[in-house]
């Protein structure tokens, strides 16, 4: 967790969270920089933009004496949703940008840097203290974004390149599956204590859960692949009604970035194109494909209470986890004034809860309340699966 307790802790997370999203783009060549295959994927160049700007604009402007922005165009440039900041680039022209250049966004990024340097040289307000946490955050959110979006860039390159070809482990060998049993009961649901937290994750408050079970690990490659060998792409009755459009109209046979070879499944990774391991954490899968498999093996999603009521028990934090859970307010939820306030209330619609973390999600950046949220169709980050059943008296 961010320590917001003095300007010079700050500071220093501060640059903690600035260098290492430079870090990440640091293997790529300038044209990757500017690529946008899909509306749901950002050019690197347009991030590492994007969370300069939220520091200028929600930091500096209000709180540095004198501040002169870097360009006046980058709100317009830079803005990603926020309709109470003006007009902004389109989402689906982001990779139409071939201005600014990346040399240009770099020098924008030393220049926020420096003005907030400046800044957290001297006694800082509460407000600007919590605002630039929230920039933090927010970063740490694109960093994340910013490897599964690279991992799509390249992975949809016809030559597949490498991100880099540093060897990776081998996995261990998967251990057999077990349920952990959960009483029927009240429980407590939400962030409580010190430290950060988003706003959706408030207010804390009771739930009732009936007696469930819930698997002690995520579900493999090598089981997702008996699902694929039993025709679970073929069997309407697995699937939501809306899931098996999306499987006939965009012909999904498989998850995203797997294709056979010689009839061996393989399988874009960061290091290149990489067989199948079986006893790897699936990811890349649609809420649509989690359910569909749940529904072949005789059960389900956890709900994102009874994931989170269970998170102590078992290990997490490799792959986002998919829940049966719509992505709706708690109760006591509360929008905030102003352009913070539209970070993640107005998204609450047509989306399904996602509990964990990924292998990309920052050091410190998860907890077992975080809510991650995404449409059911979508699978460009590291989604996978967690079983759980219904306990029947």
């Amino acid at each position: 967790m961010l320590d917001v307790t003095t300007p010079t802790a700050l500071l220093r997370q501060y640059l903690q969270v600035r260098k290492w999203t430079e870090s990440i783009c640091r293997p790529l060549q300038k044209e990757d920089y500017v690529v946008q295959p899909v509306e749901d994927v950002s050019p690197p160049k347009w991030h590492l933009g994007h969370t300069t700007w939220f520091f200028e604009t929600m930091v500096l402007k209000k709180f540095l004496a004198g501040y002169v922005e870097f360009d006046p165009m980058f709100n317009f440039v830079f803005n990603s949703y926020y309709e109470s900041l003006g007009a902004r680039v389109i989402r689906t022209n982001r990779g139409n940008l071939s201005r600014p250049t990346v040399d240009e966004i770099y020098k924008y990024r030393k220049y926020v840097d420096s003005a907030m340097e400046q800044l957290l040289a001297q006694p800082l307000p509460a407000e600007a203290a919590t605002l630039l946490t929230l920039g933090c955050q927010h970063e740490q959110q694109h960093q994340e974004l910013l490897w599964t979006d690279i991992k799509f860039i390249l992975g949809n390159n016809p030559l597949f390149p490498p991100y880099d070809t540093e060897e990776q482990p081998q996995p261990r060998p998967a251990a057999a599956m077990k349920f952990i049993n959960m009483e029927g009961g009240v429980y407590e649901i939400g962030f409580s204590g010190g430290g950060f937290c988003y706003d959706n994750e408030l207010d804390r408050h009771k739930v009732y859960l009936e007696p469930y079970a819930i698997a002690d690990r995520p579900v493999t490659n090598g089981e997702f692949l008996a699902f694929m060998d039993a025709g679970g792409y073929k069997e309407f009755s697995y699937w939501h009604a809306e899931g098996w459009d999306w499987v006939k109209r965009d012909q999904v046979h498989a998850p995203m970035y797997w294709h056979k070879e010689d009839g061996r499944w393989m399988t874009y990774t960061l290091q290149g194109v990489q067989p199948v391991e079986p006893d790897e954490p699936l990811c890349h899968i649609s809420f649509y494909e989690a359910a569909a498999f749940a529904a072949w093996k005789g059960m389900r999603l956890p709900t994102e209470f009874e994931w989170e009521a269970a998170a102590h028990l078992f290990d997490w934090g490799r792959r986002w986890e998919w829940t049966e859970s719509a992505y709706l307010p708690y109760p006591g939820f509360e929008r905030v004034a102003g352009p913070v306030g539209e970070y993640n209330g107005k998204f609450m619609v047509n989306q399904k809860v996602l509990r964990g973390a990924s292998d990309f999600t920052p050091e410190g950046h998860s907890r077992h309340t975080y809510r991650n949220f995404f449409h059911p169709h979508l699978r460009w980050q590291l989604t996978g699966i967690r079983l759980a059943k219904t306990i029947k008296p």
